[in-house]
């Protein structure tokens, strides 16, 4: 029983150099995206709903799951997070008796992707020139 216990301490002393190699890792991919990008707009899903949403009027929540090929719930959780950060409005009505959501790009939305994309091309550039 000893033995168990020592071995099993042993196998957390050599995780403890592994998991801070990872933390320092994970760290350092960390630095490489700037502070300054905007993190909720980087995720891919979210960045597809506020691109499209930037090059339509509006667009419902079938057309917008249809576009980005995800899933209810993925765009659900996705569009309610832009909703709060006020970067898109989301409106529910009913065509008929069917439930109809239709989201819109927001001013700051539009100012907040535009900001993004400024970022994203002046990392390309300095990528580029490198």
């Amino acid at each position: 029983m000893v033995t168990s216990m020592a071995r099993s301490s042993t196998i957390r002393q050599e995780r403890l150099p592994r998991e801070e190699t990872l933390s320092a890792a994970q760290d350092q991919k960390r630095e490489a995206v700037s502070p300054d990008l905007d993190r909720l707009i980087h995720e891919r899903i979210r960045l597809g709903i506020v691109s499209a949403l930037a090059v339509n009027r509006s667009l419902t929540f079938n057309e917008l799951k249809a576009l980005l090929k995800t899933s209810d719930g993925n765009l659900s959780v996705h569009a309610r997070k832009l909703e709060e950060a006020d970067y898109i409005l989301c409106t529910k009505s009913f065509d008929g008796r069917l439930p109809k959501t239709e989201y819109r790009l927001t001013a700051g939305g539009r100012r907040a992707l535009e900001k993004y994309l400024n970022h994203m091309e002046a990392l390309i550039r300095a990528t580029r020139e490198r």
